[in-house]
């Protein structure tokens, strides 16, 4: 009803009615010209989106944030989710590098590369400002805080800073500092200056620097905080976004927090039920009202002793004891909450039998599963070592090659263009049958469409370190005289100069 419907309705209802009706009727009549789903109507409401991105994360980025922290926090379903998101993206071992400098013939310089990747896992083992985390704890850390709030932020910290002593006292000078997305003020918009959500920007929208809090909001105890710019060349901004021209990052929940909020407290009333339940309870039921004799003084409530065999042989004329029972736990809440799983998996990048720790199927059903899913795995792998990873190796080794104590000596043969390449190795896809899986890769090396080194990154290794491994395995057991089938050399046995004795007859 518009406003002049309701101006008119006080004065003449059945006029009013009928301008609601003919509007109606002419509406409906245009829709057949255009889309349907455009037509807002009694069983559609046709709800829209006319803000921009980063006013819809303006308004509901932060509420949505803290909501996410406080599943994170509370609700089991939310904290598997994020933990195996972890163990996919990140893993145990973090963000694996291979550093790939190569001469002008394209050949790899190995022991430049395994210099590298010395000093490297040396830097590791303390990188961040306060040396509290190892390289692959931080990266977990930082990647459930971006699914979980929407971003996070990292401060390039290189050289000499005041007040700062780096965790590695005798290596690279160059450490990290993670930071919440609370640190950079969504309420800083500041248009002549062009910050937008405290983040300043070009004309081209392209952010130019950070504006950051000097401590937590939550710590500063009410006093209005400082905030301190930090140029873009110092900052990664690893943020979930979801349409062009978002600044800020939206968490990974965005779309399934009532789902799971409404799950949650589901569960714990269909528990508290089941609870309630549990708990017996008989009466004792007196009869027809006829035979009802009240009592001519007060008594305290009757007790029955229950055990096995027990015999109730005091009751009274009429009177029958029953138990009180109830229809939980409720049959059905599996195969509900199962369903409601599916659709979270589905609204968060993840796997429904990784959510739901329900492994059963066939084979084929699982690896199918395991497949679709992974590559969900992938784009959020790609996501973070774009963003995050690969950054901060090439910031590291930057600062590294700048170092006048225990210098890095580069070849004079290298290809100065391949200096930062490098692979970066994810978790990979793991296997649900072995003995397929390793059949199927020996194929594809056998026509070609794979390489050895390949089938060991598949596996979650390096190919160099583990050939090395591997010669000097055999090299040690062919020393020691030890004869294994993992040596296709030694499947006939072990070569002596001895003739083979004579037959024995069976007669002698």
């Amino acid at each position: 009803m518009s406003w002049i419907e309701k101006m008119i309705s006080p004065i003449s209802p059945s006029w009013a009615l009928k301008r609601v009706k003919d509007r109606q009727e002419l509406n409906a009549r245009f829709a057949v010209m255009g889309y349907e789903a455009a037509e807002q109507g009694r069983t559609h409401q046709a709800k829209r989106q006319t803000q921009s991105a980063n006013q819809s994360v303006a308004i509901g980025g932060v509420s949505l944030r803290e909501q996410a922290r406080k599943l994170d926090e509370d609700h089991d379903l939310v904290i598997g989710i994020f933990d195996k998101l972890e163990e996919r993206v990140v893993g145990a071992n973090g963000i694996m590098v291979e550093p790939q400098p190569r001469d002008a013939n394209g050949e790899v310089l190995d022991e430049l590369a395994k210099e590298i990747r010395r000093r490297w896992a040396a830097w590791s083992l303390r990188p961040e400002v306060t040396g509290t985390y190892t390289r692959p704890e931080l990266e977990r850390m930082l990647f459930r805080t971006a699914a979980r709030d929407g971003e996070v932020f990292t401060q390039l910290v290189r050289g000499v800073v005041p007040g700062l002593t780096h965790p590695n006292p005798n290596g690279t000078p160059f450490s990290l500092e993670a930071l919440e997305p609370d640190f950079v003020p969504f309420h800083m918009t500041e248009i002549a200056k062009r910050v937008i959500q405290g983040i300043e920007v070009n004309q081209w929208r392209q952010p130019l620097a950070y504006h950051v809090f000097y401590d937590h909001p939550s710590d500063s105890f009410g006093i209005t905080a400082k905030t301190k710019r930090i140029p873009k060349e110092n900052m990664l901004h690893l943020a979930h976004r979801k349409r062009l021209h978002q600044l800020r990052g939206i968490t990974l929940l965005h779309g399934v927090i009532k789902r799971l909020a409404d799950l949650k407290d589901y569960e714990e009333s269909e528990r508290v039920a089941a609870r309630i339940a549990a708990a017996l309870a008989f009466y004792i039921k007196k009869g027809t009202p006829d035979l009802y004799t009240p009592p001519s003084e007060t008594k305290e409530g009757r007790q029955i002793p229950f055990g096995p065999g027990t015999c109730f042989d005091e009751l009274q004329q009429g009177e029958e004891v029953g138990m009180i029972e109830s229809n939980r736990p409720n049959t059905h809440l599996s195969e509900f909450r199962n369903g409601q799983i599916r659709m979270v998996a589905s609204g968060t990048r993840g796997a429904y039998s990784s959510i739901a720790r329900d492994y059963n199927g066939t084979y084929s059903a699982q690896r199918q599963e395991l497949v679709e899913g992974w590559e969900s795995f992938a784009v959020l792998q790609q996501w973070f070592v774009a963003q995050q990873s690969r950054p901060v190796y090439r910031a590291w080794l930057e600062v590294e090659l700048l170092r006048s104590i225990d210098p890095l000596i580069i070849p004079a043969g290298i290809d100065k263009r391949t200096l930062f390449d490098a692979v970066y190795l994810a978790p990979v896809m793991p296997w649900i049958d072995p003995k397929k899986e390793t059949d199927a890769w020996k194929e594809r090396i056998k026509g070609g469409n794979a390489t050895e080194a390949m089938w060991i990154r598949a596996s979650g290794h390096n190919p160099e370190e583990v050939k090395r491994a591997r010669v000097k395995e055999i090299e040690e057991n062919r020393k020691q005289g030890l004869v294994f089938d993992t040596d296709p050399s030694n499947n006939q046995g072990v070569k002596t100069d001895e003739k083979p004795s004579p037959p024995v007859d069976d007669d002698e």
